[in-house]
């Protein structure tokens, strides 16, 4: 699931403030529309590396930009017409250009003495029309509204509720599994969490929404504030960037021209390796490929990381990309927590992120069984699903043991009364062999070959 700003003036069919589930590059572009500017509308990043780079869905997508509130007018200006065609060079808001022959002229005719489309390029195409009233003209006049992203700000990302119970921004995450059944194993915000306070309400945010759920927060230090490896470490931590459901990623990756956020390229390589293991997410993304040519900063600075310096940055919490034998790849198993806890549920991302799966599982299991009397027969009926459930990811190797009790001394008269019944699941999802050790030995006992 990403939050972030779309050029939502280019799509067919727009969306506002409300989940924007797609499967495709097609769904994504008519209903949130596409730009190549992604500073401005950082939807659009997450978009192309999703479907274009990574090829994973499905993805919600969260559009905070509201073109009726982020646009500024532009009063009449001067356009050049050349073979009877025109170019604004800007984001406009089609429905509210005016065109005329001077300054302060009457406003020509749509359709009957200009089209105006956008262009690939998501610029304005004017063309005058042979029979118009400005079919000569050689330099025509525009009024027109245009978008203006640089007036969404963090508290727009952050939304809110109002008065009619209507959400924004990240209060929409609860809306998402009622309106499309699906719950989001990761929230991401490229362009955006790398503001602290974004990335602290998204931390809480995805820790229980629905009252029921859990995921794993993708989030970035700022490279414009940090631009060497020795200072992420400061950052991080004065920052707050140190929950257990967090990914910390620094700094970008590269690919020709293109800068993309450590997040954006994380949340493309968790998915598809999770893909490969049936949407179990046991695996750790770490030491996989990665479709980058390099590493930068923000403004474009190259970064050159040896693994050395990438490892210490992992000891600090932090995830990279280093080049391996096998080229680029994602280098990084810790949260955000580490090294501040070693509880390994807490520190590995991806036995956090099974952790939070196998809760989320539960629950749409044994949602039917909710309000069914409370009497030994349907315990009995959750102990022994649930203990096939577990052996099943045992035998498949998604967890090394699991096991579920309903134990007496966690169950007090007072609960049951209550009709509340608690049971004690343990599960050891493998962690990731981070560390691969040998020990060299010179064997002299070899020189007895010598004499036989």
């Amino acid at each position: 699931m990403v939050f972030g700003t779309a050029p939502v003036h280019l799509a067919s069919d727009p969306k506002i403030n409300e989940p924007v589930l797609c499967y495709s590059w097609t769904e994504a572009v008519q209903q949130l529309g596409y730009h190549a500017d992604w500073d401005k509308y950082t939807l659009c990043e997450a978009m192309y590396a999703e479907f274009k780079l990574f090829a994973v869905a499905p993805i919600v997508f969260i559009n905070v930009l509201d073109p009726s509130k982020h646009k500024k007018s532009v009063a009449s200006t001067a356009v050049t017409v050349a073979n009877k065609t025109a170019v604004i060079e800007a984001d406009v808001i089609l429905s509210t250009l005016k065109v005329s022959s001077t300054s302060s002229g009457t406003a020509a005719t749509a359709g009957t003495d200009y089209t105006a489309a956008y262009n690939d390029d998501g610029n304005v195409l004017i063309t005058l029309l042979k029979d118009g009233a400005l079919a000569d003209s050689t330099t025509i006049y525009a009024a027109y509204d245009t978008i203006d992203p640089s007036m969404v700000k963090d508290a727009d990302i952050i939304g809110g509720v109002g008065s009619n119970d209507t959400a924004t921004g990240l209060e929409l995450l609860d809306t998402v599994y009622p309106k499309t059944s699906l719950v989001p194993g990761l929230l991401a915000a490229p362009g955006w969490s790398h503001h602290p306070e974004v990335a602290a309400v998204m931390a809480a945010k995805s820790k229980k929404f629905n009252s029921l759920f859990s995921c794993t927060v993708l989030v970035d230090i700022d490279t414009t504030q940090v631009k060497s490896y020795s200072g992420c470490n400061m950052w991080k931590t004065g920052n707050g960037y140190t929950q257990n459901n967090e990914f910390v990623g620094w700094p970008m990756g590269r690919i020709g021209d293109h800068c993309y956020y450590m997040s954006t390229l994380a949340m493309g390589r968790i998915g598809q390796t999770d893909a490969a293991n049936d949407d179990v997410p046991y695996e750790s993304p770490s030491n996989k490929t990665l479709p980058i040519t390099g590493l930068c900063l923000k403004d474009g600075t190259e970064v050159t990381l040896d693994l050395t310096r990438a490892n210490l940055l992992n000891s600090q919490g932090i995830v990279t990309a280093i080049t391996s034998p096998a080229g680029w790849v994602l280098w990084g198993n810790y949260t955000g927590a580490y090294p501040g806890t070693t509880d390994p549920k807490d520190v590995f991302l991806c036995v956090r992120r099974m952790f939070d799966w196998d809760d989320t599982v539960f629950v749409l299991t044994y949602w039917s069984r909710l309000d069914k009397p409370g009497k030994p027969r349907n315990i009995k009926t959750i102990l022994d699903s649930e203990r096939i459930r577990l052996n099943g990811l045992v035998s498949r190797e998604y967890i090394l043991d699991g096991s579920i009790e309903f134990l007496e001394e966690e169950n007090p008269t007072t609960d049951l009364a209550a009709g509340i019944f608690r049971f004690h699941k343990k599960r050891t999802p493998p962690v990731p062999m981070q560390e691969i050790d040998t020990i060299s030995e010179y064997d002299t006992s070899a020189f007895a070959a010598l004499f036989q």
